[in-house]
């Protein structure tokens, strides 16, 4: 069976890393959901959304070098942002704005509580946070240069 970009399949969770979990698919194939892919809200522990031996729907979001990879968030529904920006919009726009920005006039920063410092980053949230971001990079350069050697054949032909 040829693995095709797009293919919804049904796997079971073989192993569990910080990093992603496995699956094993249909004819003896496994594929890898990275910990990005596993939910649309940010996934800080992928044990608390999947487990060891559970039957999860994967689509194949890609297969490089034998390698077949999976997302699980893609076949759940996008949540719904309230604006463009993604955040909610909490301003009257009746209120007039006065300098500084703050339409009341007050200071703000008077009725917060103190912000706590955050806990240091382990070695790996580190690690992960390194990968996501060579990741990305990688993602990115690949998609210019698919897209200049696309610009390339088609001028090649014309």
């Amino acid at each position: 069976m040829e693995l095709t970009v797009g293919a919804v399949l049904e796997g079971k969770v073989k192993s569990i890393t910080n990093f992603g979990a496995f699956i094993s698919l249909p004819e003896n194939k496994t594929g890898m959901v990275h910990i990005s892919e596993v939910a649309n809200a940010y996934v800080s522990d992928i044990r608390q959304h999947l487990t060891e031996g559970q039957e999860v729907k994967v689509v194949v979001i890609g297969t490089e070098n034998g390698k077949i990879n999976l997302s699980i968030k893609r076949l759940e529904p996008k949540p719904q942002r309230e604006n463009n920006s993604g955040r909610p919009n909490f301003r009257n726009n009746n209120a007039p704005r006065r300098e500084g920005g703050n339409p009341q006039g007050q200071n703000r920063s008077a009725n917060r509580a103190p912000i706590q410092p955050a806990a240091p980053k382990t070695a790996d949230q580190l690690f992960e946070e390194k990968l996501k971001a060579f990741m990305s990079e990688s993602d990115s350069k690949l998609s210019s240069m698919k897209q200049y050697a696309d610009h390339r054949s088609k001028r090649r032909r014309g």
